[in-house]
């Protein structure tokens, strides 16, 4: 709701600020230059971004109207997963995690935490590197490099929709000088019309020049941004699946692994210590 409510905020103090200087609403209204920058702008993005891409795009927007899905009790949770499967491999053995692996819809241990569970990639991430560590076939130096290179690919991915709107953004002042210059090839062909009519025609040509920074900088431009805030936010969460599955492979009991995971997470997201504390004594009673 954020995401509309800074749209009000833009749209407000523009109009509102126009209008304090006697401005005229109706003279911004040029569907002609509209049709020109964002036509231009979208023919531009499916020629560069390809099925892909756009593809990406249309998926993460709808998303953004929701809130941010990576919250405190969503890393909370991830914490408490890991360490209820590394106590469960430390009481009953790294094979009683097959189990748990092979059909984590149906696993005790999953179904505990929702936020997690209902996400496929999280899930394939977590169960893909547990089959491994079961296979006995990489140290742990070898698995977090494995697991970097894992990540990366995920960020680089998830980041795909931000950095077309991106340059979408940055495109459209520059479709916004078209429609403004073809205004103007439009009004000197009235040269003749009288001073009012002119002055007229030269403000709709200029209406191109604003609209296009307008809807760079206050409509596309921020939810890019925003869009390269929530890839961050979700490779932090796979971040922490990893530390957490290092710390564990490195020997450390099933409470400092989690805690080595629990450092790492945003100030602002990640559950105090004695948070976590409360969150593993009630598990365990």
């Amino acid at each position: 709701m954020l995401v509309i409510a800074g749209y009000v905020v833009v749209v407000s103090s523009v109009l509102g600020g126009y209008l304090w200087h006697d401005g005229n609403l109706m003279l911004l209204w040029q569907p002609s230059e509209l049709l020109i920058i964002g036509g231009a702008a979208v023919g531009a993005l499916l020629t560069a971004g390809g099925p892909k891409v756009i593809k990406a795009i249309l998926g993460s927007l709808g998303p953004l109207l929701q809130g941010s899905p990576y919250t405190k009790e969503r890393y909370t949770e991830v914490l408490i997963l890991m360490h209820d499967i590394f106590v469960t491999t430390r009481r009953e053995g790294v094979l009683a995690l097959e189990q748990h692996i092979e059909n984590p819809e149906k696993s005790e241990l999953f179904r505990a935490v929702p936020s997690v569970s209902s996400d496929h990639h999280a899930v394939e991430f977590i169960t893909d590197y547990l089959r491994l560590v079961i296979g006995g076939n990489f140290d742990a130096m070898q698995l977090e490099g494995l697991m970097d290179m894992d990540i990366a690919s995920h960020h680089e991915e998830a980041e795909l929709p931000a950095t077309a709107l991106a340059k979408m953004a940055d495109g459209l002042p520059a479709f916004g000088i078209v429609a403004a210059v073809m205004g103007v090839v439009v009004t000197m062909t009235k040269i003749s019309e009288p001073p009012e009519i002119l002055g007229g025609l030269i403000g709709a040509a200029l209406v191109g020049t604003f609209l296009g920074v307008l809807l760079s900088y206050g409509f596309v431009g921020p939810v890019a941004t925003l869009l390269e805030l929530r890839a961050k936010e979700s490779t932090k969460f796979f971040e922490a699946i990893k530390v957490c599955l290092i710390a564990s492979l490195n020997g450390y009991d099933p409470a400092t692994a989690v805690e080595f995971g629990r450092k790492i997470l945003y100030s602002a997201d990640r559950p105090s210590f004695k948070e976590m504390e409360k969150y593993l004594k009630r598990k365990k009673g």
